[in-house]
């Protein structure tokens, strides 16, 4: 059973009498522990698509299921808790609080789910020695890199200990070496069990993952190589 199934997926909107599908029929699989890239252009349906993998939003028909539970018809309270405990977010502008610590902006999304003051600290210190910020921890945004301001945002996705990682251009804002440590970090991530979404208009950042869906016109484009809903395409020979 694949970690994340979407059946039939359509988002729909109305405007001025005109019916426009951001997303059209998606049918797709993503495994736990995928390392995959969705690629678009602007306007091709993949931030709509990565609002409905991250639970940000409702489809307009179909099923989404999540670790085997449907999700497509919760309501927004139940949203809410599902991105709090199973998904991690990494946003191209990192969203850091520049009045907190590194160590206060990791312990964030456990505030939000209850935890105590004294797990909070240990969890945030554990998930900031993964990215190797571990002697940062009372430096404050505006004092650290952005490779490292990206890498304290990776740590506070971490921090729940989610199934998915969904990143947002993670690398938008960075130079191309510090881009190319956030996505070996990604990599690791990867390896050692994590499922990692990230999404991107970059032929370049996609290519370095094992795994690429390519959003055409709201459709999910048929490319080598690509998984559809359990359906595993072969390679064919290119003449």
């Amino acid at each position: 059973m694949a970690l994340l199934e979407l059946r039939n997926i359509s988002k729909i909107y109305h405007l001025g009498g005109e019916e426009i599908r951001a997303l059209d029929d998606v049918s797709l699989d993503i495994d736990a522990g995928e390392f995959v890239s969705i690629i678009g252009p602007s306007g091709s349906g993949k931030s709509t698509l990565m609002h409905i993998l991250g639970c940000l939003d409702s489809p307009s028909l179909g099923s989404i299921k999540l670790d085997g539970t449907e999700i497509g018809k919760a309501t927004q309270r139940e949203l809410a808790q599902i991105r709090n405990r199973k998904i991690g977010f990494v946003f191209q502008f990192f969203n850091l609080l520049p009045k907190l610590n590194v160590v206060q902006n990791v312990e964030l999304p456990m505030i939000y789910s209850g935890v105590g003051g004294r797990e909070r600290r240990e969890r945030s210190v554990r998930s900031l020695e993964l990215v190797e910020l571990g002697h940062r921890l009372r430096s404050r945004p505006n004092q650290l890199s952005g490779g490292q301001q990206q890498r304290v945002a990776i740590a506070r996705a971490l921090v729940n200990d989610p199934r998915i990682i969904l990143a947002d251009e993670p690398t938008g804002n960075l130079d191309t070496h510090t881009g190319e440590v956030i996505l070996a970090l990604f990599r690791r991530l990867s390896e050692e069990g994590r499922t990692v979404i990230l999404v991107t208009h970059n032929p370049e950042i996609a290519a370095v993952t094992p795994r690429k869906i390519e959003i055409r016109n709201g459709k999910v484009a048929t490319k080598l190589g690509e998984k559809l809903a359990g359906l595993e395409r072969r390679p064919t020979p290119v003449s």
